[in-house]
């Protein structure tokens, strides 16, 4: 045998053994498939999961608007002078409380003065006529006066107690006697304008009030309501206010009146809610913040916000079918209230989301 050969032998028989083992393993597993590493929601991951169920709700939309506090109309009084004449001490102070009947202001009126006149000559001709009348039954006792005699002696009298009722009438209604004309609240409530000051010249033919008394137990709160907005609210619909003064306070109502009119200068038109104001907190002119409910009667799917996964300029949400089977599911929002959002498409009453590590799961779900 040739020498160049004689380490051929051993290479051989080893490459006929590899082969040999090759071609062993290839037909000890000849149907193997590939393993299928997608993954997948179990039992035991999905008893983890907090589960929302997607509920029909009222599509309900949040409107912020501004307002102010002003006082409630049928429980004020503008209060004007009934005569003419100078103020000689004006009493309250604007923000005073005051009662019914108490005197707000004195003043000195000629009027007053000739009211008090006519009382006091009223009082003078009953008197004659008291006198009058009993002389004249007498004489007709005694034959010397006819009955014709006594009726006008009678309705002389009748007359002078008619004029000193009037006359009597005509100073009460002034609020004033002798001594002057006294400005009385007609309500008890806090004064909420004044718009005079001692030996002040007031005229009765002014338009201009003395001083404007509210009750404040009950306020309004006028709401400015923008064009884009007016579809949108309704009588009844849910309020929420909150001022610069009480931050971390919330005061609660309903409009109870929703006017129909725009204004032409700031092209708002204005709703009304009437707010019970416990310790008289609001006072009027006061800046308010707004959130109104409106009810726009539309019934959407909705569900909890942090179901919601965003990605790719879209909303998605991981839906549990069946048993232990997830799957990602676009969604299309129509609107937020609170904690809620409400879909237009993509999921219906009834569906089953995922509430809690629902981003690792859209992850792996998407992968």
């Amino acid at each position: 045998m040739n020498n160049k050969y004689k380490f051929s032998y051993p290479v051989l028989i080893a490459a006929l053994g590899i082969g040999i083992g090759a071609l062993s393993a290839c037909s000890s597993h000849p149907h193997e498939a590939p393993k299928d590493d997608k993954f997948q929601v179990t039992d035991t991951l999905l008893n983890s999961l907090l589960v929302d169920t997607v509920k029909a709700g009222n599509a309900d939309a949040l409107i912020s608007l501004s307002g102010k506090i002003t006082a409630d109309d049928s429980k004020m009084a503008k209060i004007f002078p009934m005569v003419s004449g100078i103020t000689q001490n004006v009493r309250v102070q604007m923000g005073d409380v005051v009662h019914k009947g108490q005197v707000l202001a004195t003043m000195k009126s000629v009027e007053m003065a000739g009211f008090s006149k006519d009382v006091i000559s009223a009082d003078a001709d009953i008197r004659n006529a008291k006198r009058n009348l009993q002389v004249a039954q007498d004489l007709y006792k005694s034959g010397l006066a006819s009955e014709k005699d006594v009726e006008a002696a009678r309705s002389d009298y009748q007359k002078a107690q008619a004029e000193s009722n009037r006359s009597r009438t005509v100073l009460n209604i002034n609020k004033g006697n002798a001594g002057g004309y006294e400005v009385i609240s007609p309500i008890s409530g806090t004064v909420i304008e004044k718009n005079v000051t001692s030996n002040s010249e007031v005229r009765a033919d002014n338009n201009q009030n003395m001083f404007t008394v509210a009750d404040l137990s009950t306020v309004w709160a006028m709401i400015n309501i923008y064009e884009s907005d007016i579809a949108s609210i309704k009588t009844g619909d849910e309020v929420k206010i909150t001022t610069l003064s009480y931050p971390d306070k919330v005061f609660t109502g309903r409009i109870d009146k929703v006017y129909s009119t725009i204004d032409p200068d700031n092209k708002v038109m204005q709703a009304r809610v009437v707010i019970n104001n416990a310790g008289n907190l609001l006072k009027p002119e006061m800046f308010a913040s707004v959130q109104v409910q409106s009810q726009s009667g539309e019934t959407l799917p909705k569900v909890n916000t942090r179901t919601l996964v965003f990605d790719n300029d879209r909303y998605y949400v991981v839906v549990i079918d069946g048993k232990a089977h997830a799957r990602i599911q676009p969604v299309t929002i129509a609107k937020k209230a609170d904690e809620y959002a409400y879909i237009s498409s993509g999921l219906k009453p009834g569906d089953r989301v995922v509430a809690s590590r629902q981003v690792f799961l859209y992850e792996s779900l998407k992968d």
